[in-house]
């Protein structure tokens, strides 16, 4: 929860910027328009990140309650830590027909559970979340489009004001980090 105050910081810091800089070299329209580009493309990467955050949670929970139905034998912590999955045990010797056995079992799992992977990361990019947040963006540009107040160039750059943000938020809890 810490981070993302400090993301929220970074974005409103460099919106304030944005707007200071726009009411003074520029019209209110101008500001207008980045506004309502930035609030849009807020609520798309917010909604992003809480529908691809439910979505790692769901998999995670998933993972535990499958791994927790494995087999678990004597092995020590070290050996655990070293090799999870016990890739590396001493009971059979693997020759090379095995180990091709073993990829082309894995491949199969693979091209089996592929449906089963779209459906559970759709959950991702088909959430309530993004769809609001995508129309909030989109009726935003048709309603400056309508009002014939849209202009393009400052709508870009209120769109970008969400990545930028990010970069910078990164590269200042990167140094953070450093010290």
């Amino acid at each position: 929860m810490n981070k993302i105050l400090k993301f929220a910081k970074v974005f409103i810091l460099v919106d304030l910027c944005l707007i200071i800089f726009g009411m003074i070299f520029y019209t209110p329209t101008w500001v207008l328009n980045t506004q309502v580009a930035f609030i849009g493309s807020l609520f798309v990467t917010l909604a992003s990140f809480l529908s691809y955050k439910k979505n790692v949670q769901n998999r995670l929970s998933n993972f535990e309650t499958s791994t927790a139905n494995l087999k678990v034998e004597d092995r020590d912590k070290i050996d655990e830590i070293d090799d999870p999955f016990d890739l590396y045990s001493e009971d059979e010797e693997l020759t090379p027909s095995k180990i091709k056995e073993i990829i082309k079992e894995e491949k199969s799992k693979i091209k089996r559970n592929s449906f089963k992977n779209t459906l559970f990361s759709a959950t991702g990019f088909i959430s309530i979340y993004r769809v609001v947040g995508y129309l909030a963006l989109i009726i935003g540009f048709f309603a400056l489009n309508n009002s014939k107040t849209l202009l393009p160039f400052p709508f870009l750059i209120g769109l970008a004001i969400v990545p930028i943000s990010v970069l910078i938020s990164k590269f200042t809890l990167k140094l953070e980090e450093d010290r």
